[in-house]
């Protein structure tokens, strides 16, 4: 993937302004009903911190970004809060959680990336713990302002999680156009 879009200051800038009005509070009320308050996630890709923001208001969030330009903003606008800079895949951490969170970021992985995320996922949320993630909803993928978009089915989700992860939900529900997306919610086996 060309990470280089996430890297730059204005390219930053540029997608904070595009994903001002945008956020995964609809997706958030969806983990609340299987997450106790106040448990300890770990957001992965935190970006511009909308979700993470309101994240925060019922849980015990850690943030994380593999931009140092997100990392910069995040610590600028949260400075009592804590973000690690995390790659998606690696999420190099010793530190376990009760749930890992993200939106629409784990589509940037190829296939075999997103299967080693979610062995390593798998890894460091806690027993019976939670997986809640985001996905552009399609076939194939494409290259997106420099950046690889993996579009994702239903079957194909079932088929990346089902060794690690009970499949509790997977929804399909629209972000801009009906239908385009899904969101998977998964307990550790």
């Amino acid at each position: 993937m060309d990470e280089e879009y996430y890297k730059t200051k204005e390219s930053v800038e540029e997608y904070i302004e595009l994903a001002k009005d945008v956020n995964g509070s609809e997706l958030i009320e969806k983990l609340k009903k299987v997450l106790p308050s106040n448990s300890n996630i770990l957001e992965i890709g935190s970006g511009p911190g909308s979700d993470w923001k309101i994240l925060n208001k019922s849980f015990n969030v850690i943030g994380s970004d593999n931009s140092s330009e997100f990392l910069k903003h995040l610590i600028a606008m949260y400075p009592n809060d804590e973000f690690l800079n995390l790659d998606a895949v690696t999420i190099d951490t010793n530190r376990t959680f009760d749930c890992i969170y993200s939106n629409k970021v784990l589509h940037h992985l190829k296939d075999k990336e997103l299967e080693d995320s979610i062995k390593r996922q798998y890894r460091i949320v806690k027993s019976k713990g939670i997986i809640c993630h985001s996905f552009w909803k399609g076939e194939d993928f494409e290259i997106f302002k420099g950046l690889y978009v993996n579009y994702q089915n239903e079957k194909k989700l079932k088929h990346f999680f089902k060794d690690y992860f009970e499949i509790i939900s997977i929804i399909s529900y629209q972000e801009f156009e009906e239908g385009d997306s899904l969101l998977v919610i998964g307990k550790k086996k």
